[in-house]
Parts: structure tokens; C-alpha cells; sequence
């Protein structure tokens, strides 16, 4: 055996623990270290190290844990140096420690045991592997303590008990030298299961398999909250619990743990389980938190909502008139913060006049007496005589009434249902529309319960400012901020637009402003007491639930041998994605590969934009992080146009060695049902008589008594695109906005490109009439330069 490592070893594939012995050793040296090693491999001209490089490896000495020496290496092997050429400068340089460092070690281990979870019962097997100059032993160890007569390279338990579960890690030793293992950890779960007794764990490897599902539970305040889940499988599974659709913080056991429930903690949960390449979610139960009447006695000021729902709509894809980009990070990221308040949230993307009526039909029908309830819209928008109206994307050119929909109607709704709490956050513009003659005439009743959120004030037509990736809009980018805060609604609205104010981009051109009725102290974060009613709550839940179902994942198996799984995760309610992922591919296959296709029209689904291997390039820029890798992603939009259920085609394409890698094809028939909104059917014929269609009276909370700013600090921009996070990730796209009359602003690379108006319609076809809304671009200039400015003013 070789006293050293192989000399063609790229430095940048060396074992960490070797990395770290170097990078120590010449750390420590003052006359042998880093610095004399980079002016001898400066003067290699292959590998190019500069007085610059050596300058930035420096800094690193004023990084907590910082290693100039581990920067220099790296530099180096990115410049293709290896093992023998730092073997032979650490020789020159005469620093022995350091080319000990790069020497074999008398022992090595080979086999790594693996952490693992099985089944009570079943055979427990691990391994670990070593190689030296001398014979090895082995030695186990559970924690601190050696696992009696288990001396051999295999630690065998059969069978194995829930005592077994823990920690383990093996001693070798080789002569005077001795390595541990890395620590392995085995799961046990006490659970029944179809496998045959004393079955051994290899048969299951590789593979997750579910094996506890949660159960719902009824509990009252102050109780304990535990569920429990568990999958078996080599790597030892991982596990994420959700609440409502959202991550729990720390809760990343089998077991989820609440020692004294509190009503915000009812909601709907379920586990994601994952390894290195599989992904399973589990079943998806309620928790109820009832309340004692002691407990009740005991904060007679809390207030709380029967249910909290909410109905979220962004229109960025208009047929007739400028494309918006905001919307849809807006609406994502208010859709996981209500969820974290337990609201029913069904979010959605796109919708024509048909498909917001009944939408908003549905909405209503989740509304009952002391229910909260929101509506969050995102798109084009006017306001005429106080009344405000939201414009689908097929909208015509120019609209009026008729094609919109009037908010106060939807408010009008909302109060027969005797909510506790009505939330309008209107995200759009507020001109006057001059082709709307209709004269506004909505009777609502006189109700405390009433907050209206306008990103923009009263007659104030709307900007974005366009940067290349998407962003939130300034209403958003500060709102959810605060969304989470435990205060009276009005209060937070109040404080996002103290910050607006603070904003020097937008300063003294976006300003919030808020009209409320609100008597008592609501907010969205008040508790959910389930109405008397348990099944008017369950038929609530089962209705919104069934926008919200996700097809079951598929492993399928194809004729050749390999074995696929098809994947299913949701972006918005109408807005579902489908991976594919390779599980198994015979040996004599040269290449294997599965695509989906053959979907309905309905869906109107791009082919050049399916089947991609990274989800950035089919769409989906906001859900790509919480995906599988390694796998083909399709993303289907729209899904509220689907008539019939959705059926297509798995192809799997292979190639073998033998066949010359000629193509052949496989093919399976999928059907999935009607997911998500799709079961909805919203494309139905609208029904004229629910959501009404035009305003009749003018009587809207815009008399009640208002929290707005002065006029003088109204808005006149709307939707300002800013980068609030980091969204690095996202494919740069086209500018956000297209101005009818040329473009606003350079067109150079910087990061905000532009700042492009936020249009309701386009210009008139009348040369006497003005277009909708109104828009002067005398202060577009002026903004940009203040927004350019403050960006400059927050660099060092």
C-alpha cells in the first residue's frame, strides 16, 4: 500500500477531515505557512495566484472560524491543482506536519454504518468496514457504553426492540491507531405491519414506506397535544410537521409535542416525511381546542372568530391590457402568513369574470355567523363614487361595471352572513373610470365590523417599480411585516402605513389608507372557537377542503424494470405541479427518462415549458425550494377551467447498449381525478343573482369613521415592485409592465429597470374622452431618480 494519497486527486475532492488537518497546520505557521505557499505557487503559472487572491485570503482571518489557508486551497483547486502538486509545494515549503497530513493513514474506514428506521420486530443490521496495515477490531457502542459481544464488522439485533432505538458508533482499531465510525442512529417504531416477522431490513431499504399516521384529536385548553407519525427506510427518514399548509418551528420529530394547547393552536395538520430522494406527506387531521368554562371566566376580553377565512385573488395575465408580475409573489406570500393564523386560505391566480363570481361564491358559502373574513386582491382596479370594482383578465378594452366586479356588492353578501369581522385588502388602483356612466348604488347595512386596507388613496392611479425577478409590491412588501402581530387589525394596518411612510422610494407618492367601522378589538390573530353547530363546522371544512386535495403520489411500474414516482405539489389552489423521479433503472439501461404529456386543451399548457429539470425553467419560481431534486417538473395554471377529469400520459423513454441506443417508449394512462379548485367548477355558467354584478346606491363604509392620511400625503403609485428578499433564485423576466406610449425609464442592466404604471385600461379610443385611469407621468422621472438615490444612500 501506498504510503500517500493518489497524486491525480483534484485538492477540491479531498476528504474534509484531511482539508482541516492542512489547513491547521499551516494556519499555525508563521515562516512555513500560508503566505510562503502562496508566493511559491504565484510563481506557477498554471495556477495563476495573485497578489489580489493572496489580499482576499487574508480577510479571512476577520471571519469568526475564517482559514486563509483554506481559502488559498480552494482557490488552487479551482485552478486544477492536485494532490501531488500540493504535496510537492508543501515539500518545498518544508512544513512536515502539513505533507503528514496528506499521508494515508494506517487505517481507513471503508463502510460508513447508516442510520435507518424499521419496525419493531424485525432484523437490525449495521455495518461498518475498515482496511489497515495490520488486522483491525471492531468494537460497538450505544452512546457511551459498549454493546456487549459485539465485536464484528456487522452489529446484528434479532429482533429488535423499541429499547434498541439510540444512538450507535464503532470503534476500530488498527495496532496503536483506532478511527470511530460515524455515529449511525436507529428509529423503532412500535407498529403492526403487513411484513412478514424477522423479516431483515435490506428487503426494505432504499425505500420510504409509511407506516403511523397521525389521528385527530379533541382537546381543551391546557391539555397535552401529541401526534405521531413514522416511516421506515435507509437513510433514516426526516420530518417536517405542518399546520394549516405551513412549517411548525422545531417541529421536525415523529412526534410532535404541545404540553399545553392554547385555541390558536386548532388547525389542520400533517407531516412531511423525506430522505435523500423520496418525498411522502402524510394524512392531513384535525385538532380541536375546545374551551373549558373556567377557562373562559378567565379571559372574558378575548374575543374570538367561529372560523377565519380567506379568499385571496391575483390577476397578473390580462388578455387587453399591461401584464402585471407583484400579484403573484403577494398573494404566495400572504397565503402562508394567514395560514399561519389559521385562516382557510384558497389562493388564486388569473381569473376571468366567471371564474371571480363564483369563486367568490364559493367564499361566501365558508361564511357563517362569527366568522372572520378576508378578500386580498391584486390587479388592475377603479373606484367611481366610493365604490370600489376588481377587473378580470378577460376584461374588454375599455370595461366598465359590467365586466368588473363592485367590492361593496361583495361586502353586501358578506353582512347577511353575519361575519364578525369584515377585511378588504385592495391592492389595485383607485381613478375614476369615465366609461363607467353607471351611477353606484349598493345599501349596506350600518355594521362595527367593517376594515377596508387601499394600497393607494382615494382618485390615485398606481405604479410598479419593475426589477427583473419578481418581488412584492410595496402594499405587501410592508404588510406582512406585520400581518402576525397580535393587535387590533386597524393598529397593524396603521403601522404598515407608518412604514410605507418611511419608504424613500415611494415617500410622499404611495401612502395607505385605511376606513374602518371596526368598534371591538379584532384581529386576524384572535383564537377559533368552533360554533355550536359541529356540523355546520365539519361541512365548512369538508367544502373548503375540497379545493385543496392533492392526488395521491404514484409509483408506477414499467415493463423494462424501471420503477418511477409521480409527484404532485400545489403552488396556488389553481395552480398544481408534477415531478417525475427515477426510483429504479435496470443495469442494462443506458439512459432513462419520464415525461409527462397529453393534457387537455383546457389548460392551454405550453410543451416547451413541461417537463423541465429544474422548476425555474416550467414556471414555478416560488414553491421550486420545498420540491425534490433530481426529477422532471411540469406546472399546469388554470386548473379552474377544467371540465373533466384530468387525464394524461407518463411516458418513459429508455435506451439500451445492445439496441445501439435506439429510443424505446412506454406509455401509461393517468388519471387523477379533478385536483385542487378544479372540483369546484368554476367555470360554470355564472349565476347573476349571488355576486352581484353592479352597484345600486351610493352607502359604503367610505362614510364610516375613516383612519386615513390626508390628502396631502395621498398616493399616486401603486404595486411598486422592490426587493424585499432575496430572490436570487428567480429567472430574470420581462419588464413588468408595457407602457402603451413608450417606455418608462433606462433600459440599462441594473437591477430596477424600471418604473412602469400600474394601468386599470388603456387609452381611449375617443379623442375628446380621457383614458381610464387618468395618468400623468410628471412625477415618474422624479421617482425613479428618489428611488436610484435611496439605493445609493444604503450602500457602504
Amino acid at each position: 500500500m501506498s504510503d500517500s494519497v493518489d497524486r491525480s486527486t483534484k485538492i477540491s475532492l479531498l476528504k474534509e477531515p484531511v482539508v482541516k488537518r492542512v489547513c491547521d497546520a499551516l494556519d499555525k505557521s508563521s515562516d512555513r505557512g500560508w503566505r510562503r505557499l502562496g508566493e511559491i505557487v504565484g510563481g506557477e503559472r498554471r495556477l495563476r495566484v495573485s497578489s489580489n487572491d493572496m489580499e482576499m485570503c487574508s480577510l479571512k482571518v476577520l471571519e469568526l472560524e475564517g482559514s486563509p489557508s483554506r481559502m488559498l486551497l480552494r482557490l488552487m483547486g479551482e485552478r486544477g491543482c492536485t494532490t501531488g502538486h500540493l504535496m510537492d509545494y508543501l515539500v518545498t515549503l518544508g512544513n512536515t506536519e502539513a505533507v503528514q497530513c496528506l499521508k494515508t493513514s494506517a487505517l481507513q474506514i471503508l463502510i460508513q454504518p447508516q442510520s435507518l428506521a424499521l419496525i419493531s420486530g424485525h432484523n437490525l443490521r449495521l455495518s461498518c468496514h475498515a482496511v489497515g496495515k495490520s488486522p483491525v477490531q471492531y468494537q460497538w457502542f450505544k452512546r457511551h457504553e459498549e454493546v456487549p459481544n459485539c465485536s464484528s464488522p456487522d452489529l446484528v439485533i434479532s429482533p429488535v426492540h423499541l429499547k434498541d432505538a439510540g444512538f450507535y458508533i464503532c470503534r476500530v482499531n488498527c495496532g496503536d491507531t483506532f478511527e470511530f465510525s460515524k455515529w449511525a442512529q436507529v428509529d423503532v417504531l412500535n407498529v403492526t405491519r403487513s411484513y412478514a416477522p424477522g423479516q431483515s431490513y435490506h428487503s426494505l431499504e432504499g425505500r420510504l414506506k409509511l407506516a403511523i399516521q397521525p389521528q385527530s384529536q379533541q382537546l381543551h385548553v391546557g391539555e397535552a397535544l401529541q401526534l405521531e407519525c413514522g416511516a421506515v427506510g435507509r437513510p433514516i427518514p426526516r420530518y417536517q410537521w405542518h399546520r394549516n399548509g405551513v412549517p411548525i418551528l422545531n417541529g421536525t420529530k415523529r412526534k410532535l409535542m404541545i404540553p399545553h394547547v392554547m385555541l390558536d393552536h386548532h388547525g389542520r395538520y400533517r407531516c412531511e416525511i423525506s430522505s435523500s430522494s423520496e418525498r411522502m406527506w402524510t394524512n392531513e387531521v384535525d385538532v380541536v381546542i375546545g374551551c373549558s368554562e373556567l377557562f373562559l371566566n378567565s379571559v372574558p376580553e378575548q374575543l374570538y372568530a367561529t372560523d377565519k377565512v380567506a379568499l385571496l385573488i391575483g390577476n397578473l395575465s390580462y388578455r387587453n391590457h399591461p401584464q402585471l408580475k407583484a400579484p403573484m409573489v403577494d398573494v404566495y406570500d400572504l397565503t402562508n402568513l394567514l395560514r399561519q393564523l389559521n385562516f382557510k386560505v384558497v389562493s388564486l391566480l388569473d381569473l376571468t369574470e366567471s371564474e371571480m363570481r363564483n369563486a367568490v361564491d364559493e367564499f361566501l358559502l365558508l361564511l357563517h355567523k362569527g366568522v372572520y373574513g378576508l378578500l386580498y386582491y391584486a390587479g388592475h382596479g377603479y373606484e367611481n363614487y366610493g365604490n370600489s370594482f376588481m377587473v378580470p383578465v378577460d376584461a374588454p378594452n375599455p370595461y366598465r361595471s359590467a365586466n368588473c366586479l363592485c367590492v361593496q356588492s361583495i361586502l353586501k353578501l358578506m353582512q347577511e352572513k353575519e361575519t364578525d369581522l369584515n377585511v378588504f385588502l385592495l391592492d389595485m388602483c383607485r381613478k375614476r373610470n369615465f366609461h363607467d356612466d353607471s351611477t353606484p348604488n349598493v345599501v349596506l347595512r350600518v355594521t362595527a365590523n367593517i376594515v377596508f386596507g387601499y394600497a393607494t388613496c382615494q382618485d390615485a392611479e398606481a405604479f410598479e417599480l419593475s426589477s427583473s425577478g419578481f418581488t412584492n409590491g410595496v402594499f405587501v412588501k410592508f404588510l406582512k411585516k406585520r400581518l402576525l402581530d397580535n393587535e387590533k387589525i386597524t393598529v397593524v394596518l396603521d403601522r404598515v402605513a407608518e412604514d410605507m411612510g418611511q419608504f424613500d422610494a415611494t415617500k410622499g407618492k404611495q401612502a395607505l389608507e385605511i376606513r374602518s367601522s371596526l368598534s371591538e378589538r379584532r384581529a386576524l390573530t384572535d383564537p377559533i372557537q368552533p360554533c355550536d353547530s359541529a356540523d355546520l363546522a365539519h361541512a365548512d371544512s369538508r367544502q373548503w377542503a375540497k379545493a385543496h386535495e392533492l392526488p395521491e403520489s404514484m409509483s408506477l411500474d414499467f415493463d423494462c424494470g424501471a420503477q418511477i414516482k409521480l409527484g404532485f405539489a400545489a403552488e396556488f389552489s389553481n395552480v398544481l405541479v408534477i415531478y417525475t423521479h427515477i426510483v429504479k433503472k435496470p443495469e442494462d439501461m443506458s439512459f432513462c427518462q419520464a415525461h409527462v404529456t397529453d393534457f387537455s386543451q383546457e389548460l392551454d399548457v405550453d410543451p416547451k415549458e413541461m417537463n423541465r429539470e429544474t422548476p425555474e425553467e416550467t414556471g414555478i419560481y416560488l414553491l421550486s425550494s420545498s420540491l425534490p431534486q433530481h426529477c422532471l417538473y411540469t406546472r399546469l395554471s388554470s386548473l379552474q377551467k377544467l371540465r373533466e377529469e384530468l387525464v394524461f400520459t407518463v411516458c418513459l423513454q429508455v435506451t439500451f447498449p445492445a439496441m445501439d441506443d435506439d429510443p424505446v417508449h412506454w406509455t401509461k394512462s393517468i388519471n387523477i381525478g379533478k385536483p385542487l379548485i378544479a372540483r369546484l367548477d368554476l367555470h360554470r355558467a355564472m349565476r347573476r343573482n349571488s355576486c352581484l354584478q353592479t352597484c345600486l346606491m351610493p352607502h359604503s363604509p367610505s362614510h364610516s369613521p375613516c383612519h386615513s392620511p390626508r390628502p396631502e400625503h395621498c398616493l399616486h403609485l401603486h404595486h411598486g415592485l422592490y426587493q424585499a428578499q432575496d430572490h436570487s433564485r428567480l429567472s430574470p423576466l420581462h419588464h413588468a409592465y408595457e407602457h402603451p406610449q413608450g417606455a418608462v425609464g433606462g433600459s440599462g442592466d441594473s437591477y430596477y429597470e424600471n418604473l412602469s404604471r400600474c394601468h386599470t385600461a388603456s387609452l381611449s379610443s375617443s379623442p375628446g374622452r380621457p383614458s381610464i385611469p387618468i395618468e400623468a407621468s410628471d412625477d415618474i422621472n422624479e421617482l425613479q431618480t428618489v428611488f436610484i438615490n435611496s439605493l445609493q444612500l444604503q450602500q457602504p
